[in-house]
């Protein structure tokens, strides 16, 4: 496009007949050049107009008209107006848009406006309906506390007015009251008067009859003593001259004596016979000894107490090898010591709790065919003074039994302590006294198995009366698998068992 503004081309393009300009307007002349002359330029709007481009551009037509290439430039020229023209209606068209665009935009602002008119309209209706409902719960509150400042008043006056009432009853009922008091206080005044002149002038009349009553009532008394004297006379020396009345009274009186003292006796033996047989002394918390009301209230388990046959001494027991043969050994000797109706051997266990002594003390019981006797040594100490009496009972109760008792004493240190070194009370000194005195000599009634954790304590009277010691050590570890297996099997096991079963 070169040529359009009068550029040559290298082969000579634009070498045309130049374009014919149009007509100068007048007073065109020299307009592009102000200092020419000395007059001023024309004041009008094409003043300061230059032609210069128009002349290049009738140039370049001329040049144009006489190339080869005009019909080119003018379908290049067309085809530049078309694309301007799409280009200006692209242009239209995105005016339009955002024509249609700044509209949507004027609709959704009108939109949101009225939006937040609406809003602010129901804001301002809420607050003012909440106000009016806060006026009006306002106006219900004082009209309430007004109402309620009318009834307080009301009620007031009320009590007032009923207080007012009250005060003028009790007013005249104390007038009342007094005007009474008064008129007794009178009349009871003028009854004194009148009776005191009564008497003042009846005075001999009454101490006359005074004595004539008193005269009389002695004369009645000494008549009285008088009969009674005679018969208790008559009767005592008829009784007395009558030997044989004499006799038949004093052989009454001494067979009276007789038979009360015998009654009084032989309800004591009776008692502690039915004592010792029947029941069980307050010391011993737990035997196998079978008892009338036991049997009475248990029939079937004392009939398969009586039927069952003897157990093994250590069944159940689990204890170590060494300590096994040991205790085997006294069990023997025990079962032996009963079949030969011997005197039993006392023992002492001890040891850590829970190492099984109590258990085998049972076992050693029902292995030999005794009963056994669970006491412990700590309910002495708070009997006091009974102790001595209950320790009584207790051996003279074993004593009764016919298939032997072995009387287990667990903790037995806590009242068979040293009586030198150890300070006890005088109640429990005399309770082990009696204890030392019950088990001073073997019996054959029942066999004595002491249970101690500080065998130590011991008094030496009560060391004497020991045959044998075991000691009870706390299982290993090849005894505690056993106790597990053996709990495991009886508790576990059998039961799940006889559960399918």
């Amino acid at each position: 496009m070169s040529w359009l503004f009068g550029i040559k081309g290298p082969k000579g393009e634009g070498t045309g007949p130049p374009l014919s300009l149009p007509p100068a307007q007048p007073g065109a002349e020299g307009g592009g050049d102000r200092g020419a002359g000395d007059r001023p330029g024309p004041k009008d709007k094409w003043s300061n107009f230059d032609p210069t481009g128009l002349e290049r551009a009738a140039k370049a037509a001329r040049e144009l008209e006489h190339s080869r290439h005009a019909k080119d430039a003018l379908s290049l020229a067309q085809m530049q107006e078309q694309t301007l023209q799409l280009e200006q209606q692209s242009k239209l068209k995105e005016y339009e848009a955002a024509v249609e665009q700044l509209k949507n935009e004027q609709i959704r602002v009108q939109a949101e406006e009225r939006r937040k008119t609406l809003n602010e309209e129901t804001r301002q209706h809420q607050a003012r309906a909440q106000y009016q409902d806060k006026l009006a719960r306002q106006r219900y509150e004082d009209q309430l506390k007004q109402q309620q400042l009318l009834n307080e008043e009301n009620l007031r006056k009320q009590e007032e007015s009923v207080q007012k009432q009250e005060a003028m009853r009790r007013a005249t009922v104390e007038r009342e009251m007094e005007l009474r008091h008064k008129n007794e206080m009178l009349r009871v005044e003028a009854e004194a008067r009148a009776r005191a002149k009564a008497e003042r002038e009846n005075a001999d009349i009454i101490r006359e009859q005074i004595r004539l009553k008193a005269a009389e009532h002695r004369q009645t008394i000494l008549e009285s003593i008088r009969t009674a004297g005679t018969l208790f006379g008559e009767g005592f020396r008829a009784f007395v001259t009558d030997w044989d009345k004499v006799t038949a009274t004093v052989a009454g009186l001494t067979l009276l004596a007789v038979g009360v003292y015998s009654a009084k006796n032989a309800t004591s033996v009776a008692g502690r016979y039915i004592e010792a047989r029947l029941g069980k002394p307050s010391l011993v918390r737990e035997t196998s000894r079978i008892t009338v009301l036991e049997a009475l209230r248990h029939p079937v388990q004392v009939s398969r107490r009586l039927v069952s046959k003897p157990q093994d001494a250590l069944e159940g027991v689990v204890l170590s090898p060494s300590l096994e043969a040991r205790v085997r050994d006294i069990a023997i000797a025990t079962r032996n010591t009963k079949k030969n109706r011997s005197l039993y051997r006392n023992i002492l266990m001890y040891g850590p709790p829970g190492t099984g002594k109590t258990l085998f003390a049972k076992k050693l019981a029902l292995h030999s065919g005794m009963d056994y006797a669970i006491m412990t040594g700590g309910d002495v100490a708070p009997m006091g003074r009974d102790g001595v009496t209950a320790m009584h009972k207790v051996f003279d109760w074993a004593s009764t039994s016919r298939r032997g008792l072995l009387l287990f004493v667990d903790e037995a240190d806590a009242f068979l302590r040293k009586r030198a070194t150890e300070k006890i009370s005088e109640d429990l000194r005399a309770t082990l006294n009696a204890f030392l005195h019950r088990t001073g000599q073997h019996s054959s009634k029942f066999m004595l198995v002491l249970a101690s954790n500080q065998p130590e304590q011991f008094d030496w009277a009560v060391n004497d009366r020991i045959d044998e010691m075991v000691r009870f050590d706390l299982p290993q570890l090849e005894e505690r698998e056993r106790l597990v297996r053996m709990y495991f099997d009886k508790y576990v096991l059998k039961p799940a068992t006889e559960g399918k079963q």
